[in-house]
């Protein structure tokens, strides 16, 4: 989810710059939610990268439309590879230093050289040196749908579950936060997640849903609280406020663009994109009175 958020303002501003040339995303029909009406993609091309037959059938209906131009935000061997497979006239990525798997960089003809360190922007100069004249640094997200019982009132939202286990927050600080939060602020923290994947967390309210569910959540909540996932992309992404809680992923690299959030994470913690199996202990070392304090400074200007 996040690389795709971290994407739309780079492929918006393809499409605004070429605006009567026809773009193709392709994408794991899970997310299509996501991009669903936004006035920018006119073709889905469905992917999933664990079924083995899905790479042929991918290049097969990828090749029955010619393609004068791919850009690969990813940069990664499989995303350059399926973008190989449209045989586009120019194929465009990320040049050394940016690019996440070196040796995607042998299918690209275009190779773009960026200084940015934010994902977004790096998007966004990918786009421009793929020949984009027209910046758009918002993001067209879909309207998404209401799915499941949320409260009436104001409620603070978080997803606390993330890709890797390492970037989560422990489960016993959410019951703490909730505690804090209806103290403090008169409202029920709630928290999103896919049917059945909701932890049991006491004092919390659980809302189980889709992303179409989530967008929709999202849109409502009066401050969110996450973790570096998609969720919390989504909802800088959508203008909210609240509280980002970081440990061994980079907030200068992966942070919420948008909205406001202040970022916690502690001083001197090491950087790794390895997806750890324990909780990172610099996510224990954000405490929920600290998440709290932010909450408090942006609810008068944000619920």
């Amino acid at each position: 989810m996040g690389d795709i958020i971290h994407s739309l303002p780079g492929a918006a501003s393809l499409k605004h710059s070429f605006p009567a040339a026809r773009v193709t995303w392709v994408i794991d029909p899970k997310w299509v939610p996501l991009l669903e009406g936004n006035g920018f993609v006119d073709r889905f091309v469905f992917f999933h990268r664990h079924d083995y037959r899905s790479w042929w059938r991918t290049r097969a209906e990828l090749q029955s439309t010619h393609y004068d131009l791919a850009v690969d935000f990813q940069g990664l061997i499989k995303s350059a590879l399926i973008a190989h497979f449209a045989k586009p006239e120019r194929l465009a990525g990320f040049g050394s230093g940016v690019i996440r798997e070196r040796a995607a960089g042998l299918f690209y003809s275009t190779r773009v050289h960026t200084a940015a360190t934010h994902v977004v922007d790096q998007a966004l100069d990918l786009a421009a040196g793929a020949g984009a004249r027209q910046v758009v640094r918002g993001f067209p997200l879909a309207q998404g749908a209401p799915e499941g019982e949320l409260p009436a009132g104001p409620f603070v939202l978080a997803s606390p579950l993330a890709g890797w286990q390492s970037k989560q927050w422990p489960l016993e600080y959410w019951g703490k936060l909730a505690e804090l939060v209806r103290k403090s602020l008169g409202m029920p923290l709630v928290l999103n997640g896919a049917p059945g994947a909701v932890p049991p967390v006491a004092g919390t309210l659980a809302h189980e849903s889709g992303i179409a569910g989530l967008i929709d959540a999202t849109r409502r909540a009066a401050l969110v609280v996450g973790v570096d996932s998609g969720p919390l992309h989504l909802a800088a992404a959508l203008g909210k406020a609240g509280a980002a809680i970081f440990g061994p992923t980079d907030p200068a690299r992966n942070g919420p663009y948008g909205g406001d959030f202040e970022v916690f994470r502690m001083a001197g913690v090491a950087t790794t994109h390895r997806r750890g199996t324990v909780i990172d202990a610099s996510m224990r070392a954000i405490t929920p009175e600290q998440v709290l304090r932010a909450l408090e400074t942006r609810i008068g200007c944000h619920a």
